[in-house]
């Protein structure tokens, strides 16, 4: 289900309901939604119910400094239209309000069943980002108005823990694009803590727990702002002989995570993704990660809820993240392939784009995907491949010419999220497939593979500063032409794009 904001421009009487206790993104998502209908010359109410209005320094100085007119009422006269905004009709933390008609637009895991009307992705950090794209195909540049980028940017920062936590590209392309009032920004930043806020981090500071051996802490703290856990774990990963951190804190309905991490060998991200697998969700870039566990899923693993108990499975899951992973480095590790079967590809349809039509040789960019970021330096034969399930690699000029074939047939992509690059020096944005061509692969040497046992990360001999993840049941992979070409391939992908020589 999906929709337009158009479609709302129709209707006589429309109220925008954010849930009860707002935080910086529902204000931020109900602030831009009613500025569009506005300017589509509808009026509109933004309301919000709950017991107590907005108390919280940040959030009215947000208010106040922005324009928005978020109005706390215990009853409304029913409308035309209700739409929520970062949450769902119906949900506990929502006053449910009489309407005709309801629409919803919203990041969180969907709850029950939808209206027509709809916009859920819970893939997303913020509902901000759907209202930017949702303003986008509408022809909206939020830059038009500095409130409203500033809300959104802002919407954005809060609800992803200082932008620690974002996974979904369409979150950085937010983050990246949006021209906030630096001056607002910052004055919001630094009315963000109270003095039972500072209590806590403190108190949560003098039970902090070392591990030696794999150089890594773990906090838990009293319930609070999930900003409040990224306070405590900044502050934790600064203390001599920590290199990754967990700060926790136990919540009626789930556990809150705040990760960090200052090595190469830990991504953040993938820390609280591995923590909070099957439980709920995680996930943030190389040094600052969230994530949460669900109450409901806990206990489905036979994990009282009680708070000794989730200190013993956190401190396990903790001690398993580092004793399970092997790193190998390629540049300095030649594998055994005794063991390994050969493969080589399949004839597939694929995608490539030369590097050198987005950015001149020399030029450093950043490939984004659904996968992550990656890094690479435009080289005059390098190659941009796009797999079977619109997964991004690098590939030389020689290795191209060995294991593809170009054709004439027009690409046509796969893939969920459509790649871009970003130019490091200048910050543009280049979409990549209006220059992505189609090519054949071909079986060339092909490879050594075998199915993993264990977690791998690999730094590839490409790339040595981010590795590359791999599960058990994905395949390590080694270049039969180049032993030390060594690097992970997905499950899924492996049989789609592999047959046994």
């Amino acid at each position: 289900m999906s929709l337009s904001l158009s479609d709302f421009v129709n209707y006589k009487s429309i109220v925008i309901q954010c849930h009860d206790n707002p935080d910086a993104d529902a204000l931020a998502s109900g602030f831009a939604l009613q500025w569009f209908l506005r300017r589509r010359n509808v009026d509109a109410r933004f309301v919000y119910g709950g017991k107590f209005p907005i108390s919280k320094a940040n959030l009215l100085l947000m208010s106040e400094h922005l324009g928005i007119e978020a109005e706390h009422v215990t009853n409304l006269d029913k409308p035309e239209l209700l739409i929520t905004v970062d949450c769902q009709y119906g949900e506990s933390n929502v006053t449910q309000f009489d309407a005709e008609n309801v629409a919803i637009i919203d990041h969180h895991q969907v709850s029950a069943a939808l209206p027509e009307m709809s916009d859920v992705r819970s893939t997303y950090g913020s509902c901000s980002t759907i209202i930017y794209e949702l303003l986008q195909k509408e022809n909206v540049d939020i830059n038009s108005d500095i409130n409203l980028s500033t809300a959104l940017y802002y919407g954005l920062m809060t609800d992803t823990g200082g932008f620690a936590e974002i996974s979904h590209p369409s979150d950085r392309d937010l983050r990246d694009f949006a021209h906030f009032n630096p001056e607002d920004i910052l004055l919001f930043k630094n009315s963000n803590l109270s003095r039972e806020e500072l209590s806590i981090a403190g108190d949560a500071l003098n039970c902090a727990r070392y591990n030696g051996e794999y150089r890594y802490g773990i906090i838990e703290a009293a319930p609070c702002d999930p900003n409040i856990l990224g306070i405590i774990s900044d502050m934790f990963l600064e203390v001599s002989g920590v290199d990754t951190c967990l700060v926790y804190s136990v919540l009626p309905f789930g556990v809150k995570l705040s990760v960090r991490s200052c090595i190469k060998e830990v991504r953040a991200g993938e820390l609280a993704s591995y923590l909070a697998d099957g439980l709920g969700g995680g996930g943030g870039h190389m040094y600052k990660a969230g994530g949460f566990l669900k109450k409901e899923l806990l206990a489905r693993i036979n994990v009282p809820y009680e708070k000794e108990l989730l200190e013993k499975y956190i401190n396990h899951r903790m001690l398993c993240y580092f004793k399970d992973s092997v790193i190998i480095y390629a540049k300095e590790h030649r594998e055994d392939i005794s063991d390994y079967s050969r493969y080589v590809k399949k004839d597939l349809s694929v995608g490539y784009v030369e590097a050198s039509k987005l950015a001149k040789p020399g030029r450093k960019i950043t490939i984004r995907t659904l996968e992550g970021d990656v890094d690479v330096t435009v080289e005059k034969d390098l190659h941009i491949i796009i797999g079977v399930n619109g997964e991004i690699y690098p590939c030389t000029g020689t290795h191209f010419k060995r294991s593809y074939k170009e054709l004439s047939a027009p690409y046509v992509f796969p893939g969920e999220y459509p790649p871009a690059v970003i130019d490091v020096e200048n910050g543009e944005h280049i979409a990549i497939l209006p220059y992505a061509k189609s090519c054949l692969t071909q079986g060339g040497n092909g490879i050594y593979a075998k199915e993993l046992t264990h977690r791998v990360k690999i730094f590839t001999s490409w790339d040595n500063q981010k590795y590359y993840l791999g599960n058990i049941g994905d395949f390590l992979a080694v270049r039969a032409d180049d032993t030390s070409d060594i690097y992970v391939i997905n499950r899924d992908i492996f049989f789609k794009s592999y047959k046994p020589l």
